[in-house]
């Protein structure tokens, strides 16, 4: 449990050193960290008319959240999978990506160096939203619409010679083979900031920051994991067996 008054008196900054997570939960209320490192979190919530009391609520819901692991995930059925999937591309969109481009083009710092580097970054990151977000909505509309297409023929809302059809044109191997996992995307990132190393007197404001693209990068390829090693093999047996039942259906007609 987090002590409301003592978090209340203390400066953003400082809370912030503390627990980055905080920087987030502030962007979630629409509060950007790096405008008020000075201020108290009292001040900031009177300023944003906030119940700082909603806001640390919020921060130990986030502190709690605990990422379901492969092995569980592969228990569950391939609708569950997707769903959660789904969520996750949700998350990064809405949340992750805003959070990353807000402080790229608003964080202000007096060194030339991280001046720089976020000058590189403010040309770099935008490329490298659109691209995500291409890919997300390609997945999205292919696989995940294939394996729903898989569903609806199993429970047969197709006529037989045209599920055929379906199952033979763009199986899900295709889409495999073609999956990108993104890892190499950020790889201009992590050049440019030297794979997320500062020294320890480097603003607060860019250590969040670094941290941030960091963690964003390993979600990122855990999600990718999940998909390559879960998903995408669970989506082939489950069309394998559709493609069976279909020609079994066939031949007995």
């Amino acid at each position: 449990m987090f002590d409301s008054k003592d978090i209340e008196k203390s400066p953003i900054k400082e809370l912030v050193s503390e627990n980055y997570v905080f920087a987030a939960v502030l962007h979630y209320f629409g509060i950007s960290f790096f405008q008020y490192e000075h201020n108290s979190l009292f001040e900031v919530c009177k300023k944003y008319k906030i119940n700082s009391q909603q806001l640390i609520d919020e921060l130990e819901s986030w502190a709690k959240v605990k990422e379901p692991t492969s092995e569980e995930l592969y228990l569950h059925p391939i609708e569950v999978l997707v769903s959660y999937l789904k969520r996750k591309h949700y998350f990064f969109v809405r949340q992750e990506l805003p959070f990353l481009s807000n402080m790229i083009s608003g964080i202000k710092v007096n060194e030339d160096i991280y001046a720089g580097i976020l000058a590189d970054l403010k040309i770099m990151f935008p490329l490298f939203v659109d691209d995500f977000i291409h890919h997300i909505h390609e997945e999205e509309s292919r696989l995940f619409n294939r394996i729903k297409l898989l569903h609806q023929i199993e429970s047969d809302e197709y006529r037989l010679n045209d599920a055929l059809h379906i199952l033979e044109k763009s199986p899900v191997t295709l889409l495999s083979e073609a999956h990108d996992a993104h890892d190499d995307e950020m790889e201009g990132i992590r050049k440019l900031t030297k794979d997320y190393f500062l020294p320890e007197d480097a603003p607060i404001s860019m250590k969040v920051l670094y941290n941030e693209l960091q963690v964003f990068e390993k979600e990122l390829s855990i999600h990718a994991q999940i998909e390559d090693q879960l998903l995408f093999p669970k989506a082939i047996e489950l069309e394998k067996e559709v493609l069976r039942k279909v020609k079994k259906k066939i031949r007995n007609n």
